[in-house]
């Protein structure tokens, strides 16, 4: 190889941060040149105001310069053309029609609803944390905040306040937070804006829509924070989403308890397979020893044991179990108000440990395949 070819090979692995792959299969890369131990790169961006500009054009510039025999890099930037655009909308679609649900029953993404039967149980703090645990064992993940009246995820993952997906025609890049793919409706309100007098269609499209015309690339899971109770985006993403998996989450409280047996039996009656309880604020050690269990015990495991049963009509027999038992931690609470997941930020935490077991769980529990057909191509 050339030196010229070989700043070019570099150039081309760069990646680019918010579709994830190397900016030369994306058809980024152009005129490439080098004279003098002085390498030109010319590249282009998908939109004018990337957001990624800033740190593309630096990534490009350090691997130009990595290469021996460089010493000196001058990176033009361009956009491409509205040719170029459709052209790489139609390579990141792989042939999948616009607005085609990427997710459904053929897909490998393995599909996972956290959800509860009330709210103030911690539900979408788990979420958050078990994403970035996922992400953590080098899976692929990506979330979705279905709790359009009570969004919470991009705070809780440190996304900052006015973080838009970028649009490249009709595909929206969703944030990439701690290696977490993010779309939420807060993402598109102004700061302090609340959703009000949504109702079932409206709420529904807004779904639909964060399942589609978001580009979440290839996924090996997506996480759907979904709202509290079995209202009608419970309704919709079951329509929508009848194969995905369920986790519950509950606390000790046998109040807490009762509620979120209806939220997995809910589930259980649009097609989809509760596969775990998650309790949530359960006893935790204080510093002279003492365990101090605020919420009392045994709801989580009352959940789990409950949604084991057959229901009324002989069906949903099978084990649904306790798949992680997390202590109140103000660790926890902490780094949510941070935006800075304990996972991340205090792995030796109670609670940390406990989400992070929960993903290594998840993360080797496999996902049944036998009579669904697979996306294998002939040569």
């Amino acid at each position: 190889m050339t030196l010229t070819d070989r700043v070019r090979a570099a150039v081309a692995a760069v990646t680019d941060p918010e579709l994830r792959r190397p900016i030369g299969d994306l058809d980024m890369v152009r005129e490439v040149s080098v004279a003098d131990g002085t390498a030109q790169v010319g590249i282009v961006l998908t939109i004018v105001g990337c957001p990624a500009a800033q740190r593309i054009e630096q990534d490009v510039r350090d691997a130009a310069a990595s290469v021996p025999g460089i010493a000196d890099v001058v990176v033009d930037v361009g956009v491409m053309t509205p040719d170029e655009r459709r052209a790489l909308t139609e390579k990141l679609r792989d042939g999948r029609p616009a607005r085609q649900m990427p997710f459904g029953p053929d897909s490998l993404t393995r599909v996972i609803l956290v959800s509860s039967g009330k709210g103030g149980v911690g539900k979408s703090t788990i979420t958050a944390n078990l994403a970035v645990a996922l992400a953590q064992q080098g899976l692929r993940v990506g979330l979705v905040d279905a709790d359009v009246h009570g969004f919470s995820i991009p705070g809780l993952l440190g996304i900052a306040p006015g973080t838009q997906p970028t649009r490249i025609d009709d595909l929206m890049l969703p944030p990439v937070a701690h290696d977490v793919k993010t779309v939420s409706i807060g993402m598109f309100l102004r700061d302090g804006e609340a959703v009000v007098a949504w109702r079932g269609p409206m709420l529904h499209r807004t779904v639909q829509q964060f399942l589609t015309d978001v580009f979440f690339g290839d996924l090996d899971v997506l996480l759907i924070d979904m709202p509290p109770g079995t209202g009608d985006i419970a309704i919709s993403i079951g329509q929508l989403l009848p194969h995905a998996e369920v986790l519950v989450v509950t606390t000790p409280q046998p109040a807490a308890a009762d509620v979120a047996i209806r939220s997995g039996l809910v589930a259980r009656q649009t097609g989809q397979r509760v596969i775990g309880v998650i309790e949530n604020m359960a006893a935790f050690a204080l510093p002279d020893g003492t365990v101090l269990d605020l919420f009392g015990s045994g709801g989580g495991a009352e959940v789990a044991r409950a949604l084991s049963e057959p229901d009324a009509h002989g069906e949903g027999a099978g084990k649904v179990p306790l798949l992680a038992s997390v202590p109140l931690s103000p660790a926890l609470r902490q780094g949510g108000d941070a935006g800075a997941p304990v996972v991340l930020a205090q792995p030796d935490d109670a609670a940390a440990r406990a989400i992070s077991a929960l993903a290594d769980a998840i993360a080797h529990r496999g996902r049944g395949l036998a009579g669904r057909s697979l996306p294998l191509r002939m040569p």
